[in-house]
């Protein structure tokens, strides 16, 4: 083990911590639900900011000024951030000691320095703590909520199996010491109300992994940050880097507090290698969903929250792979009304493996910080930062809405003279699934019709005939196909103006090279009043 250091932060840390009231915090836990103290449900809408590389600074802090992005992170519709920090932040006192300043000088990193200076000229010269502090503060101002993740020990870009700093007992991952940095992070931010959360770890792995030092330690952790803030959340990570949880299914944490406690996993396209580009993505979807449900999904099941704490796309556009997996992810995040944590903010980086100024091409925005980088994937995702249900939402019946995980839309209709389309979800009018499988818009004696091949989908009156009666095919789930008067199948899907047609069914099964995308709708449990005009 390396040596290690241990010191007050007294002498190191103040910065003043003032921030207006977000919502009614702190956050709880109300079965599956994150709630405010008013027991209404605060839907984590969240957006990684990464703090944990070799500089252990905030990235970005040399292209913009901090209350800039915490004013863009607002402003892109996010609620919270999950701030990374490395855990020799909080525990080795020569490393937290360091001015911004010597922290880039020690890299090299001259042009940095002068971008900080113009950009934030009052952080170049606090320590690494204070900086790491000045950036919850600017988030507090804007009443953004942040979710403090330990990400690592040793600063430094994150993760492999190798890495020794993968599981307790490795080099860089002394768990007596991972609870005093807990602890410290705790108390530091005790009070600090837009700290609504502290992730005890990321992405445990590596061979030294096991179940029995995972239920040892970590609840260790929890209880350490609980006792020391008891306001925080307090989220779990599981084995194999945030994939697996399935060992609490017959095994509870053992903790002695309860209402804070949460779990987290991850879900990218490259978890299950390249099975979206050279599988059939109705077969990939339906093999990862199951599969990621048996892992970590059946904890929504049993009334336990489940945070999606890293997520994320090459929004280039260009990779088939990432496309894939997010129309699919996208479904499923609407379906569960799933807490979410972007991956990433973050346009370029200071230093990331040895690289200066490197792109990341999963990051929100460009690499000066400035612009968005795919202003339609943040448009897209703008559905799911709102919820669709929950405690205090209750502002009309339980119904369904018709989603489209390509668009981001719902299925809507303007007036009877108007096609079916697609637009905004809060616009949607309230369906229901009947047991005759029709899907008939509640309130009215509406259903929604297939007229033939090519066709404008329609709504009718008399919802036995052909073309009504709508089943939920294919490995996915979400193909919605019907047979028309003619005895042809045809399946739901979107043209190229956002009319909702119906055309042949397409990449069912088999076929790799077709991408099912426009034919893909998720039917949505929702509680949440629509912005319609009435039309009946």
């Amino acid at each position: 083990m390396g040596r290690f250091f241990f010191f007050s932060f007294l002498s190191l840390l103040w910065v003043p911590l003032i921030f207006p009231t977000v919502m009614a915090l702190p956050l709880y836990t109300n079965s599956r639900w994150i709630v405010d103290g008013e027991g209404k449900r605060v839907k984590l809408a969240c957006v990684n900011w990464v703090s944990h590389l070799e500089v252990v600074v905030a990235e970005g802090l040399s292209k913009q000024p901090v209350h800039a992005i915490s004013e863009r992170i607002k402003s892109m519709g996010f609620n919270c951030v999950r701030l990374t920090w490395p855990l020799f932040l909080a525990t080795n006192d020569s490393l937290a000691s360091l001015t911004v300043r010597q922290s880039f000088q020690n890299l090299g990193l001259s042009e940095s320095i002068a971008g900080i200076k113009a950009n934030n000229p009052s952080i170049v010269d606090l320590s690494l703590i204070q900086a790491f502090q000045a950036v919850v503060s600017s988030l507090g101002t804007n009443n953004v909520m942040v979710i403090l993740d330990n990400h690592i020990s040793k600063p430094g870009w994150c993760c492999s199996a190798s890495d020794r700093n993968g599981f307790f007992g490795d080099e860089y991952f002394n768990p007596d010491l991972w609870v005093k940095g807990l602890t410290r992070m705790a108390r530091i931010f005790n009070g600090v109300a837009n700290v609504v959360g502290m992730s005890l770890r990321n992405e445990l792995r590596g061979a030294r992994q096991n179940i029995n030092d995972w239920y040892r330690y970590m609840q260790k952790g929890a209880e350490a940050v609980h006792s020391t803030n008891p306001n925080v959340l307090v989220i779990l990570s599981g084995l194999n880097y945030d994939k697996d949880l399935s060992f609490i299914r017959d095994q509870p944490v053992d903790i002695t507090f309860t209402g804070k406690l949460v779990y987290e996993m991850h879900w990218y396209g490259f978890t299950d290698g390249k099975a979206w580009e050279s599988g059939n993505p109705n077969q990939v979807c339906g093999r990862v969903v199951n599969n990621m449900m048996r892992l970590s999904g059946f904890l929504l099941e049993q009334g336990r929250p489940l945070f999606v704490s890293e997520f994320g796309i090459d929004l280039r556009g260009t990779n088939v792979n990432d496309n894939r997996y997010f129309n699919c992810f996208m479904a499923v995040a609407a379906e569960h009304d799933l807490d979410w944590a972007l991956w990433t903010l973050v346009g370029s980086y200071y230093l990331r493996e040895g690289v200066i100024g490197s792109s990341e091409y999963y990051g929100v925005l460009d690499s000066n910080w400035r612009d968005i980088r795919n202003p339609s994937f943040l448009k897209r995702i703008s559905t799911l930062q709102s919820p669709f249900q929950g405690p205090g939402l209750e502002e009309t019946n339980r119904h369904k809405v018709i989603f489209h995980p390509l668009t981001g839309l719902c299925v809507l209709r303007k007036s009877l003279l108007e096609p079916l389309r697609l637009g905004p979800c809060t616009d949607s009018e309230a369906w229901s699934y009947t047991s005759q499988k029709t899907l008939k818009l509640m309130g009215t004696r509406y259903c929604l019709q297939a007229e033939g091949l090519d066709d404008p989908a329609a709504l009718g009156i008399i919802c036995t005939v052909p073309g009504s009666k709508w089943e939920v095919i294919s490995d996915s789930q979400m193909h919605l196909s019907t047979k028309v008067g003619n005895g042809t199948t045809v399946c739901l899907d979107v043209d190229s103006n956002n009319n909702v047609v119906t055309t042949t069914c397409k990449c069912i099964s088999r076929d790799n090279m077709c991408d099912p995308e426009s034919q893909w709708f998720k039917l949505v449990d929702s509680t949440r009043s629509s912005k319609a005009k009435e039309i009946f």
